[in-house]
């Protein structure tokens, strides 16, 4: 279980969470929402850890106290998780884990703490379910609820709850801890880094798995030779790699960092400021013969790409269209 000295970024949400430990004002509910990966889960383990620390040095766990150890364990009796086996929460779920459960007085600690993985997949009975406890709840309890979709939650919800907001982090920060903790080569680090935008849990799923990388040289393959491939090519080229992996978005990630670098080469001339430096040759052609104008279209065709396949266009018209753009 995480430590708030083991979160890289997020200051705004662990100083939030610190002070409130410090002054004794909790909340009795907190919604922390943010994509996937971008340390919600990090975040509510920390603040429950340390809110049950039995010494919490600087609004901190411990690490050497018996609530810590049981933290850390996983076993601690007042910080419960709630899970669920189907797709979404049901209304069972809240009963029977949380809203029966809260009744009961926290075990050993001051405070009882449940923690709602996925509370944007409750179901609306399940959400009024909740809803009832916090207008209402115990004084020890502290619920925190974790989203990747605030609109998915009840605006009644969102009203009884403090709300943190998950902040990107620097491109700097994340390639530092690449380096520092997966010994990753800097040019490695910062690829992946730039390709994670902001994400530190994309950063290290993607960082040293072997999908990442095969990834990344179909995807340069590809943009290397572009200019040779006729449309229907290209758009093959794009499903074989989606079917392949099912990942289309970061496959267009990928290409976002490739125009940027192109298009940065083309402000700069310094190979020093490209992500993808190790193909400074190709990088330095595509800038010669692309305009700066359509660099940008073709970056804002990708984006485009992502929008549309989003909400479901037609994947072979969506990449047709792009395809279009990059080969004009």
């Amino acid at each position: 279980m995480a430590n708030f000295k083991d979160i890289i970024g997020q200051k705004q949400a662990k100083e939030h969470f610190q002070t409130a430990i410090e002054t004794g004002n909790i909340s009795h509910a907190y919604i922390i929402n943010g994509e996937t990966g971008s340390g919600r889960r990090m975040l509510a383990d920390a603040f429950a850890k340390a809110l049950q620390c039995e010494k919490h040095p600087n609004a901190d766990s411990c690490d050497g106290c018996k609530s810590c150890h049981q933290a850390e364990s996983g076993n601690h009796p007042d910080i419960r998780y709630i899970t669920h086996e189907k797709a979404s929460i049901s209304v069972d779920d809240i009963r029977e884990q949380l809203n029966n459960d809260i009744q009961i007085k926290p075990y050993s600690s001051e405070h009882k703490v449940y923690i709602i993985p996925e509370a944007n997949k409750m179901t609306e009975q399940a959400q009024n379910a909740l809803l009832k406890t916090i207008e209402e709840p115990p004084a020890y309890a502290v619920i925190i609820l974790l989203t990747d979709n605030l609109n998915a939650l009840l605006p009644t919800i969102q009203s009884r709850c403090v709300t943190i907001n998950t902040k990107p982090i620097s491109k700097e920060e994340i390639a530092g801890y690449l380096v520092s903790h997966l010994s990753m080569e800097r040019e490695q680090a910062e690829i992946a880094a730039g390709f994670c935008q902001g994400n530190m849990g994309k950063a290290i799923r993607f960082a040293n798995s072997k999908d990442f990388q095969e990834m990344k040289e179909d995807t340069l393959h590809l943009l290397k030779n572009i200019e040779h491939m006729d449309i229907s090519e290209i758009v093959d080229s794009i499903r074989i790699f989606s079917q392949k992996k099912g990942m289309i978005d970061d496959y267009l990630d990928l290409m976002l960092l490739w125009y940027r670098d192109v298009l940065m080469f083309k402000v700069t001339k310094d190979a020093n400021l490209l992500l993808y430096r190790d193909r400074f040759h190709d990088i330095s052609h595509q800038a010669s013969v692309h305009t700066y104008e359509s660099i940008e279209n073709i970056l804002q065709a990708i984006d485009k790409a992502k929008v549309r396949l989003g909400a479901n266009v037609n994947f072979e018209v969506t990449m047709e269209l792009m395809a279009l753009t990059m080969k004009d």
